[in-house]
């Protein structure tokens, strides 16, 4: 499960996918029956002497303390669980603090590709970006040895280029990531390019017409010729 350790007062993020689990690992210099757990000013779970563990709502059957590492688990992760976190104990110098984003598995990404002088531009793309955390995205491209990739993910659909002497049987993925998850969409270049059948084919209906326009043109001289002959005689 994601899980965080906290050695310092600084909030640090954390991950949780949505209706999944999250444990924040928290290391107290010793073992200790006094410790209170808050989301913002909110308790979450409180641990003492007198009462045991008693959890607070909404969190009431969706946390565990461990009460000898102080290490909070939330399960079922829900949107509004995103907050800030605090562990308060007397047996942890600095109180730490962690902020949860509770994320989804983004859309399938989609491959479009333009082809300019018989050179491929392919751009990886999401058709509807999500509603929350879009900012985490993350775009990049998966490629056979033999082709060269952009190197660095962006947090912006992402082109790649493709020369028109490559091999075009190959494939390239194009990648849509998170921190907590992956979606990969596949296209085979061949696909973005006319084959040479096709190209045969646009060769031919680019000639026809011409074709057509001439034996038009020299039926028409004949019929003129034979008139103009007719008139003579």
């Amino acid at each position: 499960m994601p899980g965080a350790d906290f050695t310092s007062c600084n909030s640090q993020p954390i991950f949780g996918a949505l209706n999944g689990n999250v444990t924040l690992r928290a290391s107290p210099s010793k073992p200790t029956m006094d410790i209170v757990w808050k989301k913002g000013k909110d308790k979450v779970v409180e641990l003492d002497d007198q009462f045991g563990v008693k959890a607070f709502p909404p969190f009431e059957g969706r946390v565990h303390l461990d009460n000898v590492s102080g290490s909070l688990s939330i399960f079922n992760l829900k949107v509004s669980d995103e907050d800030e976190y605090e562990i308060e104990s007397p047996s942890i110098k600095n109180n730490s603090k962690y902020t949860l984003k509770v994320i989804e598995s983004p859309p399938l990404p989609t491959v479009n590709c333009m082809l300019n002088d018989g050179n491929i531009t392919l751009q990886c793309m999401i058709l509807e970006p999500p509603s929350r955390h879009a900012d985490l995205l993350q775009y990049s491209w998966e490629c056979p040895p033999t082709m060269l990739c952009p190197s660095d993910p962006s947090f912006y659909p992402s082109d790649m280029y493709v020369l028109k002497d490559s091999d075009l049987s190959q494939e390239v993925q194009c990648v849509i990531s998170n921190p907590l998850f992956k979606q990969k969409s596949s296209i085979t270049l061949s696909t973005c390019a006319p084959s040479d059948n096709t190209r045969h084919r646009y060769m031919l209906f680019a000639i026809l017409p011409a074709v057509a326009a001439a034996v038009l043109f020299f039926k028409c001289f004949l019929v003129r010729r034979g008139q103009h002959t007719n008139a003579q005689n």
